[in-house]
């Protein structure tokens, strides 16, 4: 219980821009889009992002991700990684329903969220060091660069802020393996076109992610969050009235006296574990409102079976066709 609390709080950090600990640069070079120097598969590559660009010579074999949930894209094209940092304490790695199969060998963990090992990450020998959803600071890119290329986050978008969509073809790129990349995530667009073909009333409706796990707050997931835009994706309408309150975060917190912008027509609710639900639904200003009184939720936990909530936190090339297929059956 104490691991899956300070799972909600972590998440729920993220969430609210606390844990975020980017810096600028008034040094950086290259433009913002992600680029490279080549063709697709073609060595040295050359990428542009938030601390400049970086030049891979040749094809990694040693990658180390620091991204929360960049080690999936790796994994989908074929290579594991060796070193990564730790997202969900909860669940080791390799259990997953997504990726259990495919973690072999199990990296050494080399870090939680922004706080990177650089002793271990030495220590492994890394030919590429991938920070896509992360928090990298200035400070640490320039550290970390003298270890290895370093490929940070995209510059044109907030931390944690970035489509998956994107982050993951910049990790193709990095891997020479653009087009293998492109394939797969074709691959998820059609499975999100037949889901919006087989649901079309999703259209006209209004769904918001929100995480309640943490006692007296609601933090409403906006546009810039993969949660939310997955949704989106599957064809709902997103709330303009949290993204307004959120601002440049990803998650509006809302008191008591503004849950009404939650009474959408799909309320979808993540909760660290099952404990959280019976005590919201006890919530006064959550049981007023009609979404709840209607019983248009859907109410899932990070880490117990089906972890869907911890599917829809990862986001990435594997993650997201299971989660859809949970999803499906639990929205219709």
């Amino acid at each position: 219980m104490k691991k899956l609390r300070i799972l909600a709080q972590a998440t729920l950090a993220l969430a609210l821009g606390v844990a975020l600990a980017g810096c600028g640069s008034d040094e950086n070079t290259g433009s913002s889009e992600p680029s490279t120097s080549a063709g697709s598969g073609a060595f040295p590559v050359t990428i542009a992002h938030k601390y400049g660009s970086t030049t891979i010579p040749k094809k990694p074999e040693r990658v180390v991700t620091l991204g929360l949930t960049d080690q999936d894209s790796v994994i989908a094209l074929g290579t594991v990684p060796v070193g990564a940092v730790d997202f969900f304490g909860e669940r080791p790695f390799g259990n997953w329903p997504w990726v259990k199969d495919k973690w072999n060998p199990a990296p050494t963990i080399v870090g939680e969220r922004d706080e990177y090992q650089v002793e271990k990450i030495v220590g492994l020998k890394p030919d590429l060091i991938l920070a896509q959803y992360s928090g990298m600071t200035q400070e640490q890119y320039t550290t970390l660069s003298k270890i290895a290329p370093v490929v940070a986050q995209i510059k044109e978008f907030p931390d944690y802020a970035a489509p998956w969509q994107d982050m993951a073809k910049v990790i193709g790129r990095a891997l020479g393996q653009e087009a293998e990349m492109d394939t797969i995530l074709g691959a998820i667009d059609d499975k999100l076109a037949k889901v919006k073909a087989d649901n079309p009333g999703w259209a006209n409706q209004t769904a918001v992610v929100v995480d309640p796990s943490e006692p007296g707050v609601y933090a409403a997931f906006t546009e810039t969050d993969p949660k939310a835009q997955l949704l989106r994706d599957m064809g709902f309408k997103l709330s303009p009235e949290v993204t307004k309150i959120g601002g440049k975060e990803n998650a509006a917190v809302l008191s008591a006296e503004r849950l009404d912008v939650l009474d959408v027509d799909r309320l979808v609710l993540l909760a660290s574990d099952k404990t959280v639900q019976p005590r919201v639904e006890k919530d006064p200003a959550f049981a007023a409102l009609t979404v709840a009184k209607e019983k248009r939720t859907t109410w899932l936990t990070y880490t117990d079976e089906p972890p869907v909530g911890g599917a829809l936190t990862f986001v990435t090339p594997l993650s997201v066709p299971w989660a859809v297929d949970q999803l499906v059956k639990q929205l219709q």
